[in-house]
């Protein structure tokens, strides 16, 4: 191998990263306008949309031993796979007019557990990406917080007019061929080799409980992870409550709250791609505390002192700028610390505890908008947020932070097949 590395497998997961973020996008908008449409129900589309969190989360969370054990790359192609499969079912069984509602429960819920291990699979490859490619940590999970977010920026849209062209059913289908692409580029071009991890004879659960032990035990992990699902629940707070009721009350559309969250996208992008480039040179804990301290509190100030509209789009483009530097810098302090053969049940456990608030964030704003109006409750949000975001200065030594050597080639385990040290053709 080249002094450059093999740049292939990082090309395809970025690209697999990006059909992964639209197929979902467009799974979360046509699966629940199809139930609406179809059943009339809102309460049944609900039911579905928990239907899919939940088993993601629950499985995310106890899935991480079976990634250890079988394989980061191989859980990712099976679990595509066997999704292509199972999302196909909705629109191929509605065509058929055997699709029912506690079918579409049953196959929605299998969807979602077969993405919990999915997509930790995905971001456990990453180690086994940086050393072929021979690039820092923070490069890769720079690149994949900004194909995330440039996904995330245009998924909705072309959710939207897919399913207006083609309707949710058949967009379905595409949805479909999205897993099944992703299984390819997996497959095809990703490192055979997962770092080989210890023969481990006991059994699941205490591989599971070795996973949280170490996770609850870590100085820096676990305060950060309790951290990110805080501020992940204020944020679903504002976007799913909190934004919506102040562009309401203050008389303004559905389009500024675009333009508003587009602001953020844009900058989010643009900085996250920069950070890619410089993240293996910036001072971890500084970078790391003044980007959420402009990414969060500040939007919920300036909604509480009815700022104009246009004020508020520029802070949350400032809030952009440090968004997109937190998740390379998270990213890589993850996988740096985290032993090699523990690294896929530590990263399901510590994402399915920052997910944990996601589902409660729109609960827990609606009532505080009820009991105590929406001034007092964003006022409150970005206390609780700006020392929520404060808690990285209090949080580890400083050496804790600092970015660790990068990675190199594992040794080549001949005895094993599917554990070869050479990137796929």
């Amino acid at each position: 191998m080249s002094d450059k590395g093999n740049r292939a497998p990082l090309a395809a997961f970025l690209v697999a990263n990006v059909v992964s973020i639209c197929g979902t996008r467009v799974s979360a908008i046509a699966i629940p306008w199809f139930v609406l449409i179809t059943t009339g129900s809102p309460v049944k589309t609900g039911l579905v949309a928990l239907a899919e969190m939940a088993p993601l989360v629950v499985v995310k969370a106890i899935g991480g031993p079976l990634i250890d054990k079988v394989g980061a790359r191989r859980i990712s192609v099976v679990a595509d796979t066997a999704s292509t499969a199972v999302v196909a079912l909705i629109p191929l069984l509605h065509e058929l007019g055997m699709l029912h509602f506690p079918t579409l429960l049953v196959l929605v819920a299998i969807a979602g557990a077969l993405r919990g291990p999915g997509d930790a699979a995905k971001s456990t490859l990453i180690p086994d990406i940086a050393r072929v490619a021979r690039v820092p940590l923070e490069r890769v999970t720079g690149l994949e917080s900004t194909t995330e977010r440039l996904a995330g920026f245009f998924a909705f849209a072309l959710a939207g007019g897919l399913i207006t062209l083609v309707g949710a059913v058949n967009a379905l289908w595409i949805d479909a061929v999205s897993f099944g692409i992703c299984a390819v580029l997996i497959a095809r071009w990703i490192p055979k080799y997962a770092t080989a991890a210890p023969k481990e004879e006991q059994g699941y659960g205490r591989r599971l409980l070795e996973g949280w032990t170490f996770l609850r035990t870590d100085k820096l992990l676990l305060p950060l992870v309790v951290m990110i699902a805080v501020t992940n629940l204020l944020d679903a707070a504002t976007s799913t409550v909190l934004l919506p009721v102040w562009i309401k009350e203050h008389g303004y559309g559905p389009g500024h709250t675009s333009l508003i969250l587009t602001s953020f996208g844009v900058t989010a992008t643009l900085f996250a791609l920069l950070a890619s480039a410089i993240g293996d040179r910036i001072p971890r804990k500084l970078v790391f505390t003044v980007a959420f301290l402009i990414a969060g509190a500040p939007r919920f100030v300036a909604m509480a002192t009815d700022a104009p509209v246009w004020t508020l789009m520029t802070v949350y483009a400032v809030g952009g700028i440090g968004a997109g530097f937190i998740n390379p810098v998270l990213g890589a302090i993850q996988i740096e610390r985290i032993p090699s053969h523990l690294l896929g049940r530590v990263n399901s456990l510590s994402n399915a505890v920052c997910w944990t608030g996601v589902p409660l964030g729109g609960l827990v704003a609606g009532a505080a908008v009820a009991v105590v109006g929406l001034a007092p409750a964003l006022l409150a949000g970005g206390a609780i947020y700006l020392v929520a975001t404060m808690s990285p200065v209090l949080i580890g030594r400083h050496e804790q932070w600092r970015a660790t050597p990068g990675p190199t080639d594992p040794p080549e385990t001949a005895a094993d097949p599917d554990r070869v040290a050479v990137g796929a053709p």
